[in-house]
């Protein structure tokens, strides 16, 4: 009897198969993107399904002398170019500037279906840039709003994120730790060792980004850690202390969990008015392109938002099982939906700021744009008017065109900065480059 040889199978060919005939299901948005902006959104187009809608723009980068359009009555120009994955930005009392030049990979523990479809996906987005673990310090000693002094400020960090300066400390948010240094004003090097203020959650790590923000005096540090999964699948266990945010105390390294249920929160900001701490909360994926809208909300001390039980409030999501009846019924609704898969991660209040006068109160939205949603949503920055310390009326464009013309991705908008100048600062990770938009005269746009 004779046997037939197996076939030769290349199993990567049935890999790229299963990911064209999965994106083919993918179901375009039944809503237009206004209709999850705002303090009510529409919440009725309700679509699940084991992957996420997939839809990436692919990252380009810009072409030479292009930029992003900004809005009437403004410039735009370029801060400082040829970084690597600029993310965050911070500055510092004398007016220098701080770029967290970072990205982060992560941990795969064995192989994944689904995971190996999105890595696939995201690098042609952009997300799989080398990491420097750096931040670098630029100076612009003309003021003429482009940097000319480059330094290189911090290196051998752990895929960086927020930073802070408190009296003569500067805090860093690594991946996995809270730092801290010695810092001296005008310095353009750090040298000295950082000491561990405290741990942050990094197994697996599937949200990386931990930001920082201490409170008038220094005395607390809060720091964003973003949930291990999309709404549980991992196990609650790999949740334990994520999907929050944490009060630090930096004298002790002591914590506690200031606000929970918050899938994964990024940038944060004091209200001018009202005192409150503010935060961008990107929601869970695989409901379809109309659901979860991204939000910005205010938060309280032993608040609950309802991830991974609920979204918006209690609109139970019964995907993760057990169910939490009791969670559910205690989920706060966000103050203020910022559009359905718009990544929103960058927020800055706009106090202070050179620009027209329609932007003056209120926060501005760095959305980093959608990869899971048809068409695309956010890629661009947003301004959403403020009064008596809450939000009002509909968002404002204020940098638009990261997208071309043919739904290639030319920049990425992440973290967003209001200067000691009044300019408003904008870090582009696909475009390696820093925004810095002012006012103008009243027909100027670009």
């Amino acid at each position: 009897m004779s046997i037939k040889p197996r076939p030769n199978i290349h199993f990567p060919l049935i890999l790229a198969t299963a990911l064209l005939a999965l994106s083919s299901c993918s179901q375009p948005a039944k809503l237009p993107e206004a209709a999850g902006i705002g303090p009510d959104p529409d919440l009725s187009s309700y679509n699940p399904g084991w992957i996420p809608t997939v839809k990436v723009a692919k990252a380009v980068g810009w072409p030479e002398g292009k930029k992003p359009l900004s809005a009437p009555g403004t410039n735009v120009v370029a801060f400082a170019e040829d970084l690597h994955h600029p993310r965050w930005l911070y500055e510092l009392p004398n007016g220098d500037i701080l770029v967290a030049e970072t990205n982060h990979h992560e941990k795969q523990e064995g192989f994944s279906l689904k995971g190996w479809i999105a890595s696939k996906f995201m690098k042609d987005g952009g997300a799989s840039a080398e990491s420097m673990n750096q931040i670098t310090l630029l100076r612009d000693t003309d003021g003429d709003g482009v940097a000319d002094e480059r330094h290189l400020f911090l290196s051998n960090l752990h895929s960086p994120f927020g930073m802070a300066l408190v009296g003569d400390t500067f805090y860093v948010a690594n991946a996995d730790a809270l730092l801290k240094f010695p810092y001296q004003q005008g310095q353009t090097e750090i040298t000295a060792e950082g000491t561990k203020v405290t741990d942050l959650p990094a197994e697996r790590n599937h949200h990386w980004t931990k930001n920082i923000l201490p409170n008038k005096d220094g005395s607390k540090i809060y720091v964003t850690v973003g949930s291990n999964s999309n709404v549980g699948e991992n196990g609650m266990e790999t949740e334990k202390e994520r999907a929050a945010i944490w009060e630090v105390e930096p004298a002790s390294g002591k914590h506690s969990i200031y606000a929970s249920g918050l899938r994964n929160p990024n940038g944060m900001a004091w209200e001018p008015d009202s005192g409150d701490l503010w935060v961008v909360v990107n929601e869970r994926d695989e409901l379809g392109s109309d659901l979860v809208p991204d939000y910005m909300t205010s938060v309280s001390e032993g608040a609950f938002y309802g991830w991974p039980y609920s979204y918006y409030g209690q609109h139970v999501d019964n995907r993760i099982q057990p169910q939490r009846p009791d969670l559910v019924a205690k989920a706060i609704p966000p103050d203020y939906a910022l559009g359905s898969h718009t990544a929103s991660l960058g927020l800055a209040a706009a106090r202070g700021n050179n620009l027209p006068a329609q932007f003056k109160n209120g926060m501005f939205v760095g959305q980093h744009g959608s990869w899971n949603r048809i068409p695309y949503s956010g890629y661009k920055v947003i301004f959403v008017p403020f009064e008596s310390g809450k939000p009002t009326g509909k968002p404002i464009d204020v940098l638009t065109e990261f997208l071309n013309v043919n739904g290639e991705a030319q920049g990425r908008p992440v973290g967003v900065l209001v200067d000691k100048r009044g300019h408003l600062l904008v870090a582009d990770d696909v475009g390696n480059v820093i925004w810095n938009v002012k006012g103008g005269d009243k027909t100027a746009s670009n």
